[in-house]
């Protein structure tokens, strides 16, 4: 099934929301998925997506430095976290 360029975006202003009400807490990419009703791998998709737009950062890592091995986290980047806050001030 083709979901519509729009309904995507949706998706993604969704996913950025989420992740700045989470802020600074990276969230795993299943916690996404459930918080949004959406299928993980295609909330993975978006996620990549978003990445390459430089939106959010991905974290490959857990806290002592050891490698997720299936595992991902997200959080905004920098940039998109000022943004969006400079956004919902106004």
């Amino acid at each position: 099934m083709k979901i519509s360029d729009s309904k995507k975006e949706k998706i993604y202003e969704q996913i950025l929301a989420f992740l700045y009400s989470a802020s600074p807490k990276p969230l795993f990419t299943s916690n996404i998925a459930k918080e949004l009703a959406r299928d993980e791998e295609f909330v993975f998709f978006l996620l990549r997506v978003l990445k390459s737009k430089g939106l959010v950062v991905e974290i490959r890592k857990n806290s002592k430095g050891t490698d997720y091995k299936r595992r991902r986290r997200w959080k905004l980047s920098d940039e998109a976290y000022t943004s969006y806050e400079k956004h919902q001030l106004h």
